[in-house]
């Protein structure tokens, strides 16, 4: 039992009206909502602070909420959401990124699942394994590692866990029998957790790396990983994405 709430901004420094963008004839924002409409949530909720987009998802018969423009975060948004719509404090909704129009629905399956399998977890999200040392080391992909019992240590734009004798010899190779993991940005989260981390100021770490999630650890908040149990499809965040996801649909 859970919710889908798609946050959707206009404004985007590498791609203008992002949501807007056409694919396979429709609106970018219409596949994410139909791929979460085929997950198992109880509704799905595109959240905006643009009417242009909040026209669109009407017309293709989306349920949207508008929310104030001035949010510092893709969190503080989702508050916003949640409060207007009245969920308890129990209840537990998914972030699905409205530039992910080939999401998987299994995956939000899972990490909902995941969420409300682990009452001590305030958050759950989801990893996958990297298998090429550049991903390693590029800064844009972000990094975790966890406990025994699969609960977030730390988040890091850097290599962790840094493997200091191997990489002394090696500096540009995986570890053999090491294992990295790369964070990928869908999670589920409590409504009460929201409710305070909105309250929180951003934590030294969270401005260091310039990862929201650190604000929930440094406040004590446990967050639930798990392996992906499928491979996550291609998001947009440029233009040479936006082609590439253009060409995969036009061809299924």
């Amino acid at each position: 039992m859970f919710h889908v709430i798609i946050p959707a901004r206009y404004a985007s420094t590498r791609l203008p009206g992002k949501p807007l963008l056409e694919i396979a004839g429709k609106p970018m924002i219409q596949h994410v909502w139909e791929q979460a409409r085929k997950s198992q949530a109880l509704s799905v909720t595109v959240a905006t602070d643009d009417p242009r987009i909040a026209q669109a998802c009407s017309a293709f018969g989306a349920q949207v909420v508008m929310t104030r423009s001035d949010h510092p975060s893709g969190t503080d948004r989702l508050q916003e959401v949640v409060a207007q719509m009245g969920l308890d404090s129990d209840a537990c909704v998914v972030n699905v990124q409205g530039d992910e129009p080939m999401i998987p629905p299994s995956l939000i399956d899972q990490v909902a699942a995941n969420l409300l399998a682990h009452p001590e977890a305030s958050i759950a999200t989801l990893a996958e394994p990297l298998s090429d040392i550049e991903s390693v080391f590029n800064p844009n992909v972000v990094k975790l590692v966890t406990d025994h019992q699969g609960f977030a240590l730390y988040f890091s734009r850097a290599p962790i866990p840094w493997c200091r004798d191997a990489f002394n010899e090696q500096p540009r190779a995986i570890p053999e029998g090491m294992v990295f993991r790369r964070h990928i940005g869908l999670y589920a989260y409590k409504v009460g957790f929201l409710h305070d981390y909105v309250k929180w100021a951003p934590s030294p770490l969270e401005l260091a790396e310039s990862l929201e999630q650190l604000r929930a650890l440094w406040f004590g908040c446990r967050i639930q990983v798990a392996d992906a149990c499928e491979v996550p499809a291609p998001g947009i965040d440029t233009q040479d994405d936006l082609d590439r996801v253009r060409a995969m649909l036009a061809a299924s």
